[in-house]
C-alpha cells in the first residue's frame, strides 16, 4: 500500500469514528444536550473537511469541493462554543453568535464570481489552480488570523475557569478543566502540522506533504478514540460553573470589603477555623463556598475575600487541607487498620482517588500509603 492510499485510509477511518461518535452525541439521553449537539457538529466538519482526502472517489463536482474546504472556517468556532458551554452551566446560543459564521460566509462570497458561477473550462482550470489564487491566499490569512483568535479566546476561557473553580468549589473532581486543556493542546498540534502542509503545498516536497497529511489525520483519529474513553471512563466528568460568578480579585477591593479592620478579619479567620475543626462541614464532596458561607454565618463575598484573598488560599486547597488533616488522623488511628486507603478518602470527602493522592502528596510530601506505614 503506497503513502497515499495509506492516508486515505486513515481519513476513511477517522471519518467514520467521527461520524459514529456525532451520531451517539446527538441520541444519546443527557441533560446536557447543547454542548452534545455542538461537540458532534464540531465532528461533523472535521470529517466533512477529512473526506477531502477520498471525496474524488463520489464527488465531481468542483462547487461541493470547494464548500468543503470554506467549511473548516467552522471548526474552531464550534469548539469555541462547545468550550463555552462545557465551562458554563447558564450558556445558551443567541442571535449574536451568528457572527461567528462571518469568515465562513466572506471567504465563500468571494469564491462566487470565479468558482461558484463560472461553467466548464474557466471552473475547471480555476479549482486545478486554486491554491495560487489570491483567492485562497485570502482564504488561508482568514483560517489563520481566525485560528489565533479562538485558541486564545479558549485558554483565557479555561484560565477563568480554573480560578473561579478552585475558589468556590472543593469537590476534587478537576478533570474538566485538565480534558479540555489537553484536548486544545491535541487540536493545537494538528493545527501546526496543517500549517506546516499549507507551507509545504508550494514546495516540490510532495512526500513531505502527504506524510504531514498522514501525521495530522491519525492524530485527529486518536483524538476521536481518546475522546470516546474519556466519555466511557468518565461519565460523570463535568461539573460546570455559573458564569455570573466572579473572581474574588474583582471584588475584593471593594469598599466594604477593605473597610474591615485586621482585628474582625482575625476573628473571623479564627471563627472559619473553629467551625471546620468542630462541624467538619468539608466531609461533604460536593460543598460549595456559598454553602459553607450559609453554615459559618458569614457573607459569601466576604468569605470568600477572607479565604482567597487574606488566608492567601483557594476555597479549593483551604478545605482539602481539613480533608487531609483528618485522612492523617485517619490513616494513624489503630481502630482504622483494617480500612483501606480508598475508604478513608471516601470518608473524608475526597471522591477520586488521583485527587486524593494529589492533594496528600503535596501537603506530606508522602503518599498516603508510605505515611501510614511510617
Amino acid at each position: 500500500m503506497d503513502k497515499l492510499n495509506f492516508l486515505e485510509v486513515i481519513a476513511a477511518i477517522a471519518v467514520f469514528i467521527s461520524l459514529l461518535l456525532a451520531v451517539f452525541l446527538l441520541t444519546v439521553k443527557t441533560e446536557r444536550k447543547l454542548e452534545n449537539r455542538l461537540f458532534a457538529a464540531f465532528l461533523i466538519i472535521n470529517a466533512i473537511d477529512i473526506s477531502g482526502l477520498f471525496m474524488h472517489y463520489f464527488v465531481d463536482s468542483y462547487n461541493v469541493k470547494t464548500f468543503k474546504i470554506s467549511a473548516y472556517l467552522l471548526v474552531m468556532p464550534l469548539f469555541y462554543l462547545y468550550v463555552n458551554a462545557v465551562c458554563y452551566s447558564d450558556f445558551t446560543l443567541r442571535r449574536k453568535h451568528l457572527l461567528h459564521l462571518m469568515p465562513f460566509i466572506v471567504v465563500n462570497l468571494i469564491l462566487v464570481p470565479r468558482l461558484y458561477l463560472a461553467e466548464g473550462v474557466a471552473k475547471e482550470y480555476f479549482f486545478k489552480h486554486m491554491w495560487n489564487s489570491p483567492e485562497m491566499f485570502f482564504y488561508q490569512m482568514i483560517a489563520e488570523l481566525q485560528y489565533f483568535f479562538y485558541i486564545v479566546g479558549i485558554f483565557m476561557i479555561l484560565k477563568k475557569y480554573r480560578k473561579i473553580y478552585l475558589e468556590n468549589y472543593t469537590n476534587p473532581n478537576t478533570l474538566l478543566y485538565k480534558w479540555l486543556f489537553q484536548l486544545t493542546i491535541i487540536f493545537l498540534f494538528i493545527h501546526v502540522c496543517i500549517i506546516f502542509k499549507n507551507i509545504i503545498r508550494y514546495t516540490a516536497y510532495k512526500d513531505l506533504f502527504i506524510w504531514i497529511h498522514i501525521v495530522a489525520g491519525a492524530s485527529f483519529l486518536l483524538a476521536a478514540c481518546w475522546f470516546i474513553l474519556k466519555a466511557l471512563n468518565y461519565p460523570e466528568l463535568f461539573r460546570r460553573i455559573d458564569s455570573t460568578l466572579q473572581l474574588t480579585k474583582e471584588f475584593a477591593e471593594i469598599p466594604e470589603n477593605e473597610n474591615k479592620t485586621d482585628e474582625t478579619k482575625d476573628i473571623q479567620i479564627e471563627q472559619l477555623k473553629n467551625f471546620m475543626v468542630e462541624k467538619e462541614p468539608f466531609l461533604e464532596p460536593s460543598l460549595t463556598i456559598q454553602e459553607l458561607a450559609g453554615q459559618v454565618g458569614i457573607p459569601v463575598r466576604e468569605l470568600s475575600v477572607l479565604i482567597n484573598h487574606h488566608m492567601n488560599q483557594h476555597f479549593f486547597d483551604f478545605v482539602n487541607e481539613y480533608r487531609i488533616k483528618k485522612a492523617m488522623t485517619l490513616l494513624k488511628d489503630p481502630s482504622k487498620k483494617e480500612h483501606t486507603v480508598l475508604e478513608i478518602l471516601y470518608e473524608v470527602g475526597f471522591n477520586s482517588k488521583s485527587s486524593f493522592h494529589t492533594s496528600f502528596k503535596k501537603y506530606t510530601h508522602q503518599t498516603p500509603t508510605v505515611f501510614r506505614n511510617s
